[in-house]
């Protein structure tokens, strides 16, 4: 009997889902080190191999700022109009550290089932 492939929509569905799901962390992780703007972020997400649109990132900013993860400021940029730089509050480096904490956790689990009975 021969054994099929599995479905290529249910392979990108799933790897969406991954990747939704490790956004917040991402973006986070981005924040840490000082002020950032939205485009410097897509493209280290870019650069990571971690494609995210403009569509999606904006919102989740947004949502992260409203939280009082993030916080932000507006700067004048030589290169056009202003830019909008974001930053980790003080609950949002609370979060981090959680997320870190549990994202190890799920990867020392996946590491140990990948492993398998041996």
């Amino acid at each position: 009997m021969e054994q099929t492939s599995p479905d290529n929509s249910f392979i990108d569905q799933s790897e969406t889902q991954m990747r939704k799901g490790m956004l917040v962390y991402c973006v986070l992780l981005l924040c840490k080190d000082g002020k950032v703007y939205s485009s410097q972020i897509i493209n280290r997400l870019h650069q990571a191999e971690l494609i995210v649109v403009e569509g999606t990132l904006y919102p989740l900013l947004s949502r992260l700022a409203r939280d009082g993860l993030l916080g932000y400021e507006w700067r004048e940029s030589e290169q056009g109009p202003p830019r909008k730089y974001y930053w980790l509050t003080d609950e949002g480096k609370v979060l981090l550290d959680k997320l870190q904490q549990t994202y190890h956790r799920l990867h020392a689990s996946i590491k140990t089932l990948e492993k398998g009975n041996a």
